[in-house]
């Protein structure tokens, strides 16, 4: 059971002193009734709870799919910089929490949620979770070092990174510069721009565009984020 005024905040925007002004102007019922208190107790999972007359629905999870900006940490709290909690403005952000960890001036795919089940076995170093990232890289990548990309490579940990795959999309010769998507199956620290440095190409631009079954989407700008679907859920789920 849970207080009514808690609840609430956790499933709407409003503050815990917002909700109960709420509970106080009339507009909260509990199965049918002008809630009066609140610290009445309830059953999310049966009560049926109304806010101007919108039925409140009880969420045990939420799950989040936000474009990462550079300049945004990927953690819940810190004293220095935004985080990427605090790009979700209008969610209910009760216990979320990022799902890995994006470079501080890595930008792209980040999934925001509560439910830890779900994070463990993305994250689990046993289950090789595909991660895709588009890179901007210093000068062109050679065959050899595509194929030492690829095959796995020392990049100073204990074992050699995971086979990956890598395909060259554009090259840009008055910068020499090149494009290129990396395939990994693993998340060391800092291991895409490790690799690249290891072959004499150093990061430029790095972004995220897929993690498992989920992708980018590609309406959301830098900064803006949106619910997964109950299709993009139940994938990750399988």
């Amino acid at each position: 059971m849970l207080r009514l005024d808690k609840w609430l905040a956790e499933m709407t925007t409003g503050s815990r002193a917002e909700v109960k002004r709420w509970i106080r102007q009339g507009r909260v019922t509990v199965n049918g009734m002008k809630a009066q208190r609140p610290e009445i107790k309830l059953d999310p999972g049966r009560d049926r709870v109304t806010l101007d007359g919108e039925r409140i629905i009880y969420e045990q999870f939420c799950y989040y799919m936000l474009n990462k900006p550079a300049g945004v940490v990927s953690a819940t709290t810190d004293r220095e910089h935004k985080t990427v909690i605090d790009l979700l403005q209008e969610a209910n952000t009760q216990d979320v929490f990022p799902v890995g960890r994006l470079d501080i001036d890595t930008e792209g795919l980040l999934l925001l949620t509560n439910d830890g089940a779900l994070a463990h076995e993305l994250l689990s170093p046993r289950k090789h979770v595909d991660k895709t990232y588009f890179v901007r890289i210093a000068g062109n990548l050679s065959d050899a070092d595509v194929k030492q990309l690829e095959q796995g490579m020392d990049i100073g940990d204990e074992k050699l990174t995971l086979p990956a795959k890598v395909s060259c999309l554009e090259q840009f010769p008055e910068e020499q510069e090149q494009t290129v998507t990396i395939k990994l199956r693993e998340g060391r620290y800092h291991q895409v721009k490790r690799m690249f440095a290891k072959v004499g190409h150093p990061v430029l631009y790095l972004q995220r565009v897929s993690m498992g079954t989920l992708t980018l989407d590609d309406s959301l700008k830098t900064g803006e984020y949106r619910e997964l679907t109950a299709d993009e859920i139940a994938a990750l789920k399988r």
